[in-house]
């Protein structure tokens, strides 16, 4: 009986704890009360407790980790400029140069390696400041409502109607060229989508009582925002960062491939750039464009792991489903009918 009204009690609440540590208290043995091979859902855990002991985000994170310290000891590793030429033209990957070198000589690796300094400091950049933006905009909407809500939807919806690689195109093209003015204008492009999601969330936040509590005791906007709404936001303001981050490295590549960025610096971008110039592809140099693309691809698919960690974790239809040990085994298997036990 006490076994059944715990079980009962826990799956009320949503869960359904196994045997050990998150066992229900009542429940006899651990948990050995559950039918054997029934499915039980881990309990809630804090968000970082989740993406620590998940493999993707552990996995993801490893990745990211490895081209934020190879960016951060590029200029220990290779103090010299790594536009200078070093050795011959088009030479392929050997002892000397690991990843051979350019149409102009230069040291592949070197480009590489300090090529990550550039593209992680505008995606990074990028992310955050989309994601801030879209913080601000989605909980001021949401928030306020009436008047403020149609002018903001308004205005984000105008940028998400216009075309994204047109304005990308005309704003880098018409501005200065340099880092500022790329993450300048990947910023004013990329802020919109993070806007719209943020400000669906936080409606559905805005709607519940506590917050309609907090508005009663006569507690300030920007605290019910910040305090009340958006610490509830955390895993979508999370996965919207990343999505983000993804966007301007990617973004940055587009442009600087197609020269609308600062050529002098150098950037993985910039490295498929003049790849493209000197006619790597058309040599089969293929040692000059492959290490910068696969570099773009293993920092977007690192993110990506973390971001679907993210979406694993906080997501209750998709936490793992791990089935409940039998508490005890048979003692022994009945002999089948129309067999003599042996002798």
């Amino acid at each position: 009986m006490t076994t059944s009204i715990a079980t009962t009690a826990s799956t009320v609440s949503g869960e359904t704890f196994a045997g050990g540590a998150g066992t229900p208290p009542g429940t006899p043995d651990g948990g050995a009360g559950l039918p054997p091979g029934a499915s039980v859902r881990r309990p809630n855990r804090s968000l970082l407790h989740g993406l620590l002991t998940n493999k993707k985000a552990m996995t993801g994170a490893a990745m990211l980790f490895f081209f934020i310290a190879l960016a951060l000891l590029a200029p220990v590793l290779y103090p010299d400029n790594p536009s200078k030429i070093t050795g011959m033209a088009s030479q392929e990957p050997d002892a000397e140069f690991w990843l051979g070198t350019t149409a102009k000589g230069q040291d592949v690796l070197a480009l590489t390696i300090h090529g990550a300094r550039s593209s992680l400091l505008v995606g990074l950049t990028v992310g955050f400041a989309s994601t801030f933006i879209g913080i601000l905009v989605g909980l001021a909407a949401a928030y306020f409502g009436k008047f403020i809500d149609e002018a903001l939807s308004l205005t984000t919806n105008v940028f998400l109607l216009l075309p994204g690689l047109p304005l990308l195109v005309i704003l880098a093209a018409f501005l200065p060229p340099g880092l500022g003015t790329v993450i300048l204008v990947l910023v004013v492009t990329g802020w919109a989508g993070s806007a719209r999601v943020l400000r669906s969330q936080a409606l559905s936040i805005r709607s519940k009582d506590f917050v309609a509590a907090a508005v009663v005791t006569g507690e300030r906007p920007l605290r019910i925002m910040f305090r009340e709404i958006l610490p509830n936001m955390a895993s979508i303001v999370m996965g919207t960062l990343l999505a983000c981050i993804i966007y301007g490295i990617g973004a940055q590549a587009g442009l600087e491939f197609l020269g609308l960025g600062d050529v002098s610096t150098v950037s993985w971008g910039n490295n498929l750039y003049w790849a493209g110039n000197e006619g790597a592809l058309l040599t089969g140099s293929w040692w000059v464009f492959i290490p910068s693309g696969l570099c773009i691809a293993l920092v977007a698919f690192s993110l990506s792991l973390i971001n679907y960690a993210v979406d694993e974790v906080t997501n209750p239809r998709l936490r793992k489903i791990r089935k409940s040990k039998p508490a005890s085994k048979p003692a022994g298997k009945p002999a089948k009918p129309g067999k003599r036990a042996s002798a």
